[in-house]
Parts: structure tokens; C-alpha cells; sequence
């Protein structure tokens, strides 16, 4: 079954060639009545990658996110190619729907090559192995879940998140603006370095966001809340594999004029940095909470 699950992963992120340069995604329903943000930033992502030569790696990754994506309708990716250099190469991607740019993405590739090294370490955090998978929390709650909600936040994930301290998504307390979750992919994955690149950067726009909303114990499922991605950026650091665990650490510094700005640092289980994430996000209250 985990098998499966991730399989059908894989075929979001297989995009259909349609022409040189022009790519079409399908979507996959997670519940927020649009298309998730990181779905759309990896599927950009493999669009870009598909049109770089050789052995050259994405490193440095950013989106910003224009419009709703409209669930019901597959998503065509235009890729233009400003520039292949000798060591790097840069593309530009456009995602459409109903004639309408709904992303942007902004992507560069490097060659491997060696340099200095050094890294902030990984905190010291309970192994994976002894956390519950979100997914369980959250179905041992399906009966407070509103009826249209519940299917989607109960059906199986191609990807296993496994929060340190767990939150309650319609419930909040005031707490401190940060959040470790350990994630990996449900079953093993191609070897091909883009597929891992790609789910990371699928899996690196889940919960980042509502980081920004610990302080004011408010829920991001609270109606008089609206939230919605500006913009998401991921920095690729050293090769990492998504179907072994990773821990995503996330914090968020400030939050000020109806927006949220929320961080993030990688680690693979060996205490490697492998990624870095930052997010500006709309967040605006209606009425008093």
C-alpha cells in the first residue's frame, strides 16, 4: 500500500512533455480547496531540471505564488532558459491555468564541485522512530474534523511526518514560533537525484507556514484566518535522499502587515545540513479572535 501511495507521488512530479520547453502537471487534493504550494513548486522544479545538460544539480530554488491553482484543471509549465554556463546554469518557470500565470519559479544548477565546508549543527531531538506519524494524531481526532475536511486530512500520504511536539491543527495554546518534524517518503525512491530534490521541495512547504502562528494561539483552520504562500524559496546544500529521514526545523522571526515570514534547515539523519527553506506568507485575521 505505502508503495502505491508514493507511486502515485511519483506521477505528480512525472510531468508530460508537450512541446520543447512545455511541460503539464496534474494535482492532488490535500484539502485546502486549491492546489498545495508545494506541489506546484516541485512540479516547476522537475520542468526546469528536465531542460538542464548534463550532470548539473538544482541548488537555489525560488517561487512566488500569484494565484489559487484550480484543482480541477492540470497545470502547464513554460520553461525558459536564460543561460547555460560553464559551471552554472539558470532557468525561469511559468506556471499556467485558464491562459493565467498562477507561479513563477527562478532556478540554478551547479556542477559538483569541492569548496569549504561547514554547517550549524542539528539540534538534539527524539529519534523518528519513537514520535507517532502525524497522520495517526490527526485520524484519532477524525470525529472534530469537519465533514467536508475529513476525508482529505485522513487519507494516506506518500510522505510519513512525524512531529516532536505535536499541535492540535483546530485547537491552539501560545507557544513559541518554532517546530521540528522528522519526514521521509513511505517507500523507497528511484535513485535519480531530481525525484529526491523534488519531494523535498513538495514536503518543505507543509507546515512551514503556520509556524508564524504559535505566538498568537490561533489555529491556521480557524475561518476568521486566511493564509496563503507569497513566496517560498529551498537551497539545495549536498546530496540527501527523501525516503530516508529528515528532520525540518522551522522557526518563524517575525510576523507584522498581514504577513508571516517562517525558516527552515534540512538535516539528514546523520546531522548533515542539507537544505535551507524560507517563506513569506499572507496571513490576515477577520474580526476579533
Amino acid at each position: 500500500m505505502a508503495s502505491e501511495i508514493v507511486a502515485d507521488l511519483l506521477s505528480l512530479l512525472d510531468l508530460e512533455p508537450i512541446e520543447i520547453n512545455i511541460y503539464r502537471g496534474q494535482n492532488r487534493n490535500i484539502g485546502t480547496g486549491r492546489v498545495f504550494g508545494g506541489q506546484v513548486f516541485a512540479q516547476a522544479l522537475v520542468a526546469a531540471q528536465r531542460t538542464v545538460p548534463g550532470e548539473r544539480e538544482a541548488h537555489s530554488v525560488h517561487g512566488y505564488f500569484l494565484r489559487a491553482g484550480d484543482l480541477e484543471v492540470p497545470i502547464v509549465y513554460f520553461v525558459d532558459r536564460p543561460r547555460d554556463g560553464g559551471s552554472f546554469t539558470s532557468r525561469r518557470v511559468t506556471a499556467i491555468q485558464h491562459g493565467e500565470a498562477i507561479f513563477h519559479l527562478s532556478a540554478s544548477f551547479h556542477v559538483s564541485e569541492p569548496g569549504l565546508v561547514h554547517q550549524m549543527p542539528m539540534p538534539d531531538v527524539p529519534a523518528p522512530e519513537s514520535l507517532a506519524p502525524e497522520l495517526d494524531l490527526i485520524r484519532e481526532i477524525a470525529d472534530r474534523i469537519p465533514e467536508p475536511l475529513r476525508a482529505f486530512l485522513t487519507q494516506d500520504r506518500p510522505i510519513d511526518f512525524r512531529p516532536v511536539t505535536p499541535s492540535d491543527p483546530f485547537a491552539a495554546d501560545p507557544r513559541e514560533p518554532n517546530r521540528q518534524v522528522w519526514f521521509r517518503a513511505l517507500s523507497a525512491l528511484p535513485d535519480e537525484r531530481i525525484i529526491h530534490q523534488a519531494v523535498l521541495a513538495y514536503a518543505s512547504d507543509y507546515g512551514l507556514l503556520p509556524t508564524a502562528l504559535f505566538p498568537h494561539a490561533v489555529s491556521g483552520r480557524d475561518p476568521r484566518v486566511q493564509m496563503a504562500s507569497l513566496d517560498h524559496s529551498v537551497w539545495m546544500h549536498r546530496p540527501f535522499r527523501a525516503d530516508d529521514w529528515l528532520l525540518y526545523v522551522m522557526d518563524s522571526p517575525v510576523a507584522s502587515g498581514a504577513r508571516g515570514f517562517t525558516r527552515g534547515t534540512i538535516y539528514a539523519r546523520d546531522g548533515q545540513l542539507v537544505a535551507s527553506v524560507a517563506q513569506e506568507g499572507l496571513i490576515r485575521v477577520r474580526g476579533a479572535l
